[in-house]
């Protein structure tokens, strides 16, 4: 099935965790099919990505923000509206991952997992939706895992956080369906390039005495199609979700390769 990515045109979408990896991908993807990008994440350098992409002829905008400050939050989204109009799409992809031990779980590393994962979607959601119910349109796409559904070894914390999301997104979804804003969480497994992978990986080598090599093929082993989910496979997804998927809402979309099947 093919998209019909001239419904993006002009559109105004806003992506968190935008600077690098699955975020930048979406933000990119969403230029290249004609709509405005916002481009939000903790990190400065996102204003960097933005102005590149704005050299290359692109409408983007990079802003710094943490989405864990509730009042922050809630006057940047207003700010952003008031200058650069409606939103069409939210894309929730800013996110923190732990690996360890649950007896090593630290009440600092709970609470900063909640504030960002679960507490960070929801302050950007509620960002956009009055400007969405107003409008009786939206597509509201956040983040869980794979981790999320069942849960890991090792990311006992994670694995709550994402699993909040899931909830969370399925009683949105019931919540807004009667302004047409559709709400759907996606669910990867381990992706290559990003900073999930990155702790995922140093704490695996560390925890089971392997080999960067053997942890990566341990993992691979794991997958029935036999490799990692790409940031392009994620971004595929959150197309369709944003474009088409007119009868889907409340849902938690596996993206593993076949590593998780309910």
């Amino acid at each position: 099935m093919s998209l019909d990515t001239k419904k993006m045109e002009g559109k105004l979408c806003i992506v968190t965790g935008a600077e690098r990896s699955v975020g930048l991908e979406i933000a990119k993807r969403y230029l290249q099919y004609g709509a405005r990008v916002v481009m939000l994440d903790v990190n400065p350098e996102v204003e960097q990505r933005a102005e590149e992409l704005e050299k290359e002829g692109y409408p983007a905008v990079g802003m710094v923000l943490d989405v864990t400050e509730q009042k922050y939050v809630l006057e940047v989204f207003e700010g952003i509206i008031e200058k650069y109009g409606d939103v069409y799409a939210l894309v929730n992809s800013a996110g923190v991952a732990d690996v360890r031990p649950f007896e090593d779980i630290t009440q600092e590393i709970w609470e900063r997992m909640m504030k960002v994962n679960v507490c960070g979607t929801a302050y950007c959601i509620q960002g956009v939706i009055g400007n969405m119910k107003k409008n009786k349109e939206g597509r509201i796409i956040n983040f869980s895992s794979k981790a999320g559904k069942e849960g890991s070894s090792l990311m006992s914390c994670y694995g709550a956080s994402k699993g909040a999301v899931i909830t969370m997104t399925q009683a949105l979804a019931k919540e807004f369906a009667p302004y047409k804003i559709h709400v759907n969480c996606l669910c990867p497994d381990i992706i290559d390039d990003t900073g999930v992978w990155n702790v995922v990986r140093a704490r695996y080598t560390e925890s089971l005495h392997l080999g960067e090599k053997e942890v990566i093929e341990l993992y691979t082993n794991k997958v029935p199609l036999g490799r990692f989910v790409s940031k392009e496979d994620v971004t595929d997804v959150v197309m369709f979700y944003t474009i088409s998927g007119d009868s889907s809402t409340g849902q938690a979309v596996n993206v593993t390769g076949g590593r998780t099947m309910h």
